[in-house]
Parts: C-alpha cells; sequence; structure tokens
C-alpha cells in the first residue's frame, strides 16, 4: 500500500446550463454539458494510525467536517463496513479553484477523495460503488469521477458521456464576490414568479456529440447578472477580446471564454483589472481528466 498519494482535481464548466421548474424535493431538474478543464486543486493522502485529519491552504476553507472532503471520508469509512469514525489519514489540499465560483471545486475535492482514500486504505470498492457514494455528496461529483465532456440530467449526478469537444483555451475571470447556488436558484425562481426570466445565449461552432452547434446557455445567468451587474460585463469582456463564446459557469459568481488554444497572452492582459482573478487553462478529456485524479 502506498503511504503517500497526491492527486490533482480539475475543475469543471457549464457549456450549457437548462434548469426546469422546482421540484417537490427542493431540487430543480436540469440539463447541463459539463466539461473539465486544467485549471485543479491539489489534494495530498498520507497514511497514519491516528485519527483522519484535513488541512488546507489557499483559501478560505473550512478544515472541520462541513468540508466534502471530510464527508466523503466518512461516508467511504462506513461503505466499507468499518466501525467509528474515520481514521489513518491526513489529507492536505491546496486550493487554486477559486470558491463561490460554479467551478465545482469542493465536488471535485470530494471525488477526489473518494479516489484517493480508497487506494489508500486499500478498500477495493468498486467505481459503482464509489458513483454511489458521489451522488450522496452532491449533484456534481459524479461527473468529477468521470470528467472530460458530458450531459448531466436530474439533479445533474445523472451523468452521460459525450464525445469530447476540440482542444479550446479557458479563460476564467473571477470577480471578488462569490454566488451561492441556493441563492442563484432562488433568483431564477423569483424572477420567473415576476415574468423576467431569459436566458442569454452564445453561439459556439463545436459540437459534443450531437450534430447541431453548441449553444453557450445558462439560465442563471440573467438572475445573478440582474444581482451583481459585473457577471454581464465579465462576459461581454471576455466577447471583446476575442473569445468564441462566453457565459457564467454554474451558479457563478466565475465567467469563462473559450479561444483557441493556447490563450494568448494578449487576452489575459486585456482582461485584468481591480477585483478580477484571471486565470486560464485549456478543456481535458476524460483520460486526461483521469490522469490527474490518479496520478
Amino acid at each position: 500500500m502506498a503511504s503517500s498519494i497526491t492527486l490533482r482535481t480539475p475543475a469543471k464548466i457549464n457549456l450549457t446550463l437548462r434548469v426546469g421548474d422546482r421540484r417537490a424535493d427542493g431540487f430543480h431538474d436540469v440539463q447541463t454539458v459539463l466539461q473539465s478543464i486544467s485549471l485543479s486543486d491539489t489534494v495530498t493522502f498520507r497514511r497514519t494510525t491516528k485519527p483522519f485529519q484535513l488541512t488546507a491552504s489557499g483559501g478560505a476553507v473550512p478544515s472541520d467536517r462541513s468540508n466534502l472532503i471530510w464527508r466523503a471520508a466518512t461516508a467511504l469509512w462506513a461503505a466499507a463496513g468499518r466501525d467509528g469514525e474515520p481514521h489513518g489519514a491526513t489529507v492536505t489540499l491546496r486550493k487554486t479553484i477559486p470558491m463561490a465560483a460554479g467551478l465545482g471545486g469542493g465536488s471535485a475535492n470530494a471525488a477526489g477523495a473518494l479516489i484517493g482514500l480508497n487506494r489508500l486504505w486499500a478498500l477495493g470498492l468498486s467505481r459503482l460503488v464509489l458513483r454511489d457514494l458521489a451522488a450522496t455528496l452532491g449533484s456534481d461529483v459524479a461527473f468529477f469521477l468521470a470528467g472530460g465532456t458530458a450531459i448531466g440530467l436530474g439533479r445533474g449526478d445523472h451523468i452521460l458521456p459525450l464525445r469530447p469537444v476540440r482542444r479550446l483555451g479557458v479563460v476564467v475571470i473571477k470577480p471578488e464576490f462569490g454566488v451561492s447556488t441556493a441563492d442563484a436558484y432562488r433568483w431564477l425562481d423569483d424572477d420567473r414568479t415576476a415574468g423576467i426570466a431569459e436566458p442569454a445565449q452564445d453561439r459556439l461552432g463545436i459540437t459534443v456529440g450531437w450534430p447541431e452547434p453548441l449553444r453557450l446557455v445558462n439560465d442563471l445567468e440573467a438572475p445573478v447578472s440582474r444581482r451583481h451587474a459585473e457577471i454581464g460585463d465579465a462576459v461581454r469582456s471576455a466577447r471583446e477580446a476575442g473569445a468564441l463564446g462566453a457565459a457564467m459557469t454554474g451558479s457563478g459568481s466565475a465567467v469563462f471564454g473559450l479561444f483557441r488554444a493556447p490563450v494568448p497572452v494578449s487576452v489575459v492582459r486585456r482582461l485584468r483589472r481591480p477585483g478580477w482573478a484571471v486565470h486560464t487553462a485549456t478543456t481535458l478529456s476524460a483520460q486526461e481528466a483521469g490522469r490527474l485524479m490518479t496520478l
């Protein structure tokens, strides 16, 4: 058994996000095209003889039981039939993926914990078991076990792989503020009730598993932009900088622009301004994302 395992957990962007009505269980049915990108966190797992411990750096990340890594460890421990609280591992998380951004950093970390601790503890649980555990941790955790280009249905937890997009450069713009998922969906419901919800669309000439060109559309973008005008500013700025298409990802607050890879340095310079963090990345295939998650 390895005494130490280090993984990189890549972020995602939502190339599309269509949101249905609120369900009786409080969730919304969604149809979303998810895409792995190379922007990633680093998670290291070390075997010890002590109780489970998590330390985190690179942002205001909780290191207690509220962290999805801790919750993944607890779920994995129970699924393996082990009693009591998890022990025998120390996890170190180094954050690079912005938080409260719609990039799925916490969910990616949870998926990485399922993979890394399954190996570190030599549990031998199958991918099917890990996928079932992922569904209990969050709507998009299952996607990060697969990676690449995929469609998410239901709450976003039913994942179907798609033909990968061609290699694209990605610019991620993260304003200083974050947006909670609960707020974004509540704003959408409020706007729909008021009759003012209208999704923005950006045409993009790529295909991801069907013949029609993909349209970048996020039903949450308009309601979030109404409360945070910087979202619209960032989308317009990415387009003006030459993006093939641009949109908010997930529930925000990050905005992405897609470019022919690699992203020119001049684009990054043009998009930098006070209060905006600008990151560059590339799209990843399922195989590339999988290699990062199993280093």
